[in-house]
Order: structure tokens, then sequence, then C-alpha cells
């Protein structure tokens, strides 16, 4: 709902007074600053608190733009002419719009901020809700897409640790193999060196004899002594 004009009088409420002061001051405040700077014009502003606190804007000096404007009513003995007062009329009408979109923007605010809804009819209440499922909606739907995005890059993490571990094992299985071929090479090494050591190659001594007693002879293992 847009609110209702406002009566150009004094504003009773001290806390009213004082938000409406500080508001209305920083749009001043504002406007002067774009007309300097959109139209090239020299500014001054001074604004005094109704506690007396003093507010200035000057586009340059404001002690400069204070004499100019005393040497420029002096040449024409008058405090505006008709030119000037048409710019006064035409920067008072635009900023009584500024204004108007300021409350707008501000009573939106508050509707979807859930603010003071007391006053308002159940056909308004229902476009408020309509709207707020509206932004719910894209904001869900950004939301699934940022929550893809990241899982998509949680996936691609995902196969490279794989790949690593995949490679990392292989090669621990490589050189598993190849300790254990070690391994059985000095296996049987030392089993052979310990069968040569425990098994000697020898021949015994025997008193047995096949054939005729002439052509007995004796056999002596090399590896025997003979006294």
């Amino acid at each position: 709902m847009v609110r209702g004009k406002t009566q150009m009088k004094r504003i009773e409420n001290a806390t009213s007074r004082q938000v409406t002061f500080s508001k209305r001051r920083n749009g001043l405040m504002k406007k002067a600053f774009e007309l300097s700077i959109l139209c090239d014009a020299q500014v001054a502003l001074i604004v005094f608190s109704p506690r007396g606190r003093l507010y200035e804007f000057a586009s340059s000096s404001i002690l400069e733009t204070i004499e100019r404007y005393r040497n420029h009513t002096r040449i024409h003995n008058t405090p505006t002419t008709s030119e000037s007062a048409e710019t006064t009329q035409r920067l008072k009408e635009e900023a009584e719009n500024m204004m108007k979109k300021i409350d707008l923007l501000e009573t939106s605010k508050r509707k979807f901020l859930g603010e003071g809804l007391g006053s308002f009819p159940i056909d308004e209440l229902q476009r408020i809700e309509q709207q707020l499922e509206r932004s719910i909606t894209k904001i869900r739907v950004k939301k699934a897409e940022v929550f893809k995005e990241q899982m998509d890059q949680l996936k691609e993490k995902e196969k490279t640790l794989v790949a690593e571990s995949t490679r990392l094992s292989e090669k621990y299985d490589t050189y598993s193999s190849q300790q254990a071929n070690n391994d059985d090479r000095e296996n049987v090494v030392e089993v052979e060196a310990y069968a040569d050591q425990s098994s000697p190659n020898s021949y015994v001594e025997t008193e047995l004899f096949i054939g005729l007693p002439e052509t007995r002879t004796r056999r002596i293992s090399p590896n025997l002594r003979i006294n």
C-alpha cells in the first residue's frame, strides 16, 4: 500500500521529528552533491538541526560560495530572479519525488520483513506472500545450482584421489613382489649352504668285497687320512 501524502506541518512527536530530519537531511545532501557533480554547479548547503548542530556541504569552498552569493545579490539588488525561482521550484519537486520513492522503498522493505502488516487487507497480504514464495523459489534454485557445482567438484577430487590411490597400491604391490623374490633367493642360497655343510659327499671304508681274494683292493675315501 502507498502512504498518504505527508502533511506540511510540524511533527509533534520528538522521535519521529528527529528521524524525519535525519532522512530528509541525507536526501538533501545527496541531491546537492549530485547537482554539483552532474551539472558542474557550485553548491553550498548549510543546515542547523533543532538542537543547533551544524551540517554543511560545499562543492568547493563554502565561504567562497557565500561571498559569491553576496556579490550577486548586491549587483542584482534582489535575492532571487524568476529563473532561480523556477529552478528552486523544480528542485523542490524533484526532492519531493525522491522522498516519495524513498518512502515506497522503505515501505516495501518493511512489508517483506513482516513489519507493520496489521493494517494491510487480505489481498495485499496474499500478494506479499506470493512475491516471497517466488523469491524463495529463485533462492532455492540458485542454492541447488551451487550445491551441484560443489558436488561436481568433490566428485572430480574423488576421482583424482582414487587414481592416486590405485597408482600407489600398484607401486606397493610391485615393490612387495620384488622384495618377496629377493627373500626367496636368499632362502634358497641359505638352504643350499646348510645342506653342503650338514651332508658332505664322502666315501667310507668297508670290508665288503665281491670277487676273488687276490684281486681285492681297498678303496679309501679321499676325505679319510691313513696313518
